[in-house]
């Protein structure tokens, strides 16, 4: 790695900090007053939007496939996570707030790699239309399962999941997912996933083992997205399958389309965006939908790319331009 790159690194890094410590200033000093609480739920909602809407576009953005399924996965992330901690408590297995948490994000997010392996392999040899159907499918499949799986509530409310996402881990680990996931779309990996979204038969005629990257795609986006089931259940503390439905599923890819498929900063804002945007209208509880629709239909008319297209934001570029210099490819000035 140049020194110049080096350099690019941490500058976002420093962005970060400035902007956890804002976070963090404001949340534990009580500045908003008595709305602190309730923002500080919102924000921690849009975090986990984020983390589950990029993964979503690493598949409709990058891959060029549409997933309509992604709530299934993110359920999946959710349930196993919620059945691990319970038991850990029923074991009375006492552990520090951290430990817990850790072990049902990766818990959550392994189990949904697992499905999506399984998952992955067969209905990844089709396209189009077909595939997403297959997902739809598959998240129907889990959510009628859940609902009568005893350990998982069975239809009812499973509750008395230990409530250890707090916002200072969740913001530390949206940032390290949405790091991983940059940087498995600018490595040679993701490269050939672009390559198999631009034209399929030239990707494949090139050497390029098409199902296989596919598959590693799909496998590491189920695993986001059950990372982040695992921060919803252990936020919420009670779950219920109905949440994770086809509504759901279609309103992460909303964010995706809204933002800009084929941009990890058009997922982020669409998801802060979108996340947020119901409680802020919550005062016209009556009309909040409706302009929820017409913003989604406006963006779609005058800018139907998404409101990023394929475009990134980048902190050193205009920290660079600030200072009179080029950024070079790759995120490094010149």
């Amino acid at each position: 790695m140049s020194k110049k790159m080096k350099i690019s690194y941490l500058i976002n890094l420093i962005g970060v900090i400035l902007l956890y410590l804002a976070m963090t200033f404001v949340f534990d000093n009580g500045v908003l007053g008595a709305k602190t609480t309730y923002i500080t739920g919102i924000a921690i909602i849009a975090m986990m939007t984020i983390i589950i809407v990029c993964s979503l576009n690493l598949l409709t953005g990058y891959m060029g496939e549409f997933s309509l399924g992604h709530a299934g996965f993110m359920s999946t992330g959710a349930f196993s996570s919620a059945a691990v901690t319970i038991a850990m408590l029923e074991a009375h297995i006492a552990l520090p707030t951290l430990l817990y948490f850790i072990i049902a994000i990766l818990v959550g997010g392994l189990f949904s790699a697992l499905m999506g392996f399984v998952v992955g392999i067969p209905a990844l040899r089709l396209r189009g239309d077909y595939l997403a159907i297959v997902t739809v499918a598959f998240a129907e499949i889990v959510r009628v399962a859940f609902t009568n799986f005893p350990i998982t509530g069975g239809g009812k409310t499973l509750s008395g999941i230990p409530k250890v996402s707090d916002y200072h881990y969740i913001f530390w680990v949206t940032v390290i997912c949405v790091t991983l996931m940059y940087m498995y779309i600018r490595s040679r990996f993701g490269r050939a996933v672009i390559a198999i979204r631009e034209d399929y038969i030239a990707a494949a005629a090139s050497g390029i083992n098409v199902t296989r990257y596919k598959v590693m795609t799909f496998v590491l986006s189920a695993f986001f997205a059950g990372v982040a089931g695992g921060i919803y259940s252990h936020y919420m503390t009670a779950i219920i399958p109905t949440f994770f439905n086809f509504m759901k599923s279609s309103e992460f890819l909303t964010m995706v389309i809204l933002g800009g498929s084929g941009s990890l900063t058009g997922s982020i804002i669409g998801a802060a965006v979108l996340a947020s945007l119901p409680e802020a209208l919550r005062d016209f509880s009556i009309y909040r939908m409706l302009i929820y629709s017409v913003v989604l239909v406006i963006v779609m008319i005058f800018k139907p790319s998404g409101i990023f297209g394929t475009w990134e934001f980048s902190l050193p570029r205009i920290i660079f331009k600030l200072f009179g210099k080029k950024e070079a490819k790759g995120g490094a000035a010149k």
